[in-house]
């Protein structure tokens, strides 16, 4: 039951040696074009959630992402059992929780690095980093997840 959370340690690490190296090796604003114009490693900071909302509201993070760590470690052990697809949603996702949870305790803010532009759309997607990465394909896996099981249990209940 225990094995998934080396994943969540993994996604944690990598996360937090990535910020390391942006924080380390570049100036806040400074831009590396990795495959220019549409995708680059920009030092960036937010002091806010996913495209900067509530700016500076660091208590509501942290109070939120304990209730969120919770749940992930309630629903892990309770919910997941057998269920190896839910139990490596629910670790990347509390690894992903966890990664910026740390820099919001420890800098105050999150540091975010990935910069990408659509250009299908011509649209410059909000800068992020591996923990948000982390957060959005485990919800994109949970929703894989649960509306796979719903279809199990509408299979049980016609037989």
């Amino acid at each position: 039951m225990y094995k998934y959370y080396g994943l969540a340690a993994l996604v944690v690490l990598l996360d937090q040696w990535t910020k390391w190296l942006v924080v380390k090796n570049m100036e806040l604003g400074e831009r590396i074009a990795i495959w220019d114009p549409w995708f680059g490693i920009l030092s960036h900071r937010n002091r806010g959630a996913a495209w900067g909302m509530l700016q500076g509201k660091l208590w509501i993070f942290v109070i939120v992402t304990l209730v969120v760590i919770a749940g992930i470690i309630y629903y892990y052990h309770k919910e997941a059992k057998g269920k190896p697809l839910f139990q490596i949603s629910l670790m990347v996702l509390l690894g992903g929780a966890l990664g910026n949870f740390i820099d919001r305790l420890f800098r105050g803010e999150v540091v975010d690095f990935a910069d990408v532009l659509i250009p299908i759309i011509n649209y410059d997607f909000p800068i992020f980093n591996i923990a948000d990465a982390a957060l959005t394909i485990s919800v994109i896996m949970l929703i894989f997840v649960l509306l796979k099981e719903e279809r199990e249990e509408k299979k049980k209940v016609k037989q």
